[in-house]
């Protein structure tokens, strides 16, 4: 089971976390911190697997993210590294080629991406096409509710002329 999902940049700065077992706000923060010093700290030619507090916390760098993610102490390591090489798959996809301005600022696909493959710390779906279908449907979603609200804010504004 996946504890939590950590996105850190190289400069110790939190850009997405997910958390799938339960932790008061104050535990988070001292979490965070202590994973990106550790994490951070590594060289790269060590390998991507820390233990931590009776869990394994499974990393990867790719460009100036990392993407790690805490498991127990029995889960398969490269089974954690194929998920996460899965997410940043369909995070590429979706954004093209995607860096790490495309998850600050649009932080709200970037989670919805991760409930589609990630649902209570294990793993949903393994498709990347299905994943890209469930996402479209929902951007088209969206859009349609923009328009909606876009006319009937028209409609109200010259109602009230």
């Amino acid at each position: 089971m996946i504890h939590f999902v950590l996105l850190i940049s190289r400069q110790g700065k939190v850009r997405l976390t997910k958390w799938y077992s339960p932790y008061a706000q104050k535990e988070r923060t001292k979490v965070v911190r202590e994973l990106s010093g550790m994490i951070l700290s590594r060289g790269p030619k060590l390998c991507n697997f820390v233990e931590w507090r009776g869990f394994k916390v499974v990393y990867k760098r790719y460009a100036s993210l990392y993407f790690c993610m805490c498991v127990n102490q029995d889960d398969n390591e490269l089974e954690i590294l194929e998920i996460i090489h899965h997410f940043v798959e369909i995070l590429d996809r979706y954004f093209g080629s995607v860096c790490e301005l495309d998850l600050i600022f649009n932080f709200h696909k970037a989670y919805y991406i991760l409930d589609e493959i990630l649902i209570a710390g294990e793993l949903q779906e393994s498709s990347k096409k299905a994943v890209a279908r469930l996402i479209a449907a929902q951007d088209a979603l969206v859009e349609a509710a923009k328009e909606q609200a876009n006319s009937v804010s028209y409609m109200i504004s010259q109602a009230t002329k």
